[in-house]
């Protein structure tokens, strides 16, 4: 689930959202994402959607929901969905994990060269791309150390906005901050002239990317299964506890025997059978 919150401005928006409009839009929003909007959120709906209204010539949100159940409305739902998810991220946030990942790559490329493929990582909750692409370094940088460890990275959200701007891996260059001095220079092109102050991804580095839509709680996965690793992080505190639960078991289930999964430093498995081994903050390891 990076856009500059605009809900959480919370500006007071023009077009009154009624509570049983809200209800309606919040169950709708929980079937289809598992995204939970308590009642403490209909502000931060109304100011996120608003704009969307005006864009649609629509007077209240009565009519939104009318939209949203005719039978052109699966595309606005999609619109929906976008505009609800929360896309906060940075390059390297979360450091201690990055530390990690780099610390468990030997054994893990070892096993991939052993198998004769090549190492499948998934960012699951990409957003537009920072958490993916960082992943992406930790890898560049181990396999100049390892020649012939071959890896490919899965970049995925719910939000085609977010998985716009994660495609053409272009970023404010300020906010381009990486742990290692060189590091932006050897991964990033400056831009010049008007994309002054703009930093893009270089192509080999994107071309390590498959960027996909998915929603976590859909039938079936597009990502392959036997990942040796899975960022998942900062996500889950979004959904209720049951949707955790059931998401963590699908997400074992993608795991290769003895790969790896991440998830925030707010979140827990505390308290939900998993069958996963504590290994580090916020990590867990899939036996075999």
């Amino acid at each position: 689930m990076a856009r500059k919150d605009r809900g959480d401005m919370l500006i007071p928006p023009d077009i009154p959202l009624s509570s049983e409009a809200f209800a309606w839009l919040a169950r709708l929003v929980y079937d289809r994402s598992r995204i939970c909007l308590g009642d403490d959120k209909r502000i931060l709906l109304a100011s996120r959607l608003a704009q969307r209204l005006r864009d649609l010539g629509l007077g209240s949100y009565e009519e939104y929901c009318e939209r949203l159940t005719a039978v052109e409305g699966a595309d606005e739902v999609v619109e929906l969905i976008d505009l609800v998810s929360t896309n906060h991220t940075r390059f390297f946030r979360e450091p201690v994990h990055f530390d990690i990942l780099r610390r468990l790559l030997p054994d893990l490329s070892r096993r991939a060269v052993r198998d004769g493929r090549p190492l499948a990582l998934w960012s699951a909750a990409a957003a537009s791309g920072e958490e993916a692409y960082s992943m992406a370094i930790v890898l560049a940088e181990a396999a100049g150390e390892r020649a012939g460890v071959d890896w490919r990275i899965e970049a995925s959200d719910i939000s085609r906005r977010m998985l716009d701007r994660c495609r053409m891996g272009i970023y404010d260059l300020a906010k381009v901050e990486l742990p290692v001095a060189g590091w932006r220079a050897r991964y990033f092109l400056r831009g010049f002239g008007e994309r002054e102050g703009l930093a893009r991804v270089k192509p080999a580095l994107r071309r390590r990317l498959t960027v996909r839509q998915v929603n976590l709680f859909q039938d079936l996965y597009p990502v392959p299964a036997g990942q040796d690793v899975i960022f998942c992080r900062n996500v889950m505190i979004y959904f209720d506890q049951p949707s955790r639960a059931a998401l963590v078991d699908r997400l074992t289930a993608q795991l290769a025997p003895g790969g790896y999964l991440f998830v925030g430093h707010t979140e827990s498995l505390i308290g939900m059978p998993h069958g996963l081994e504590a290994c580090g903050p916020s990590v867990y390891r899939r036996p075999g």
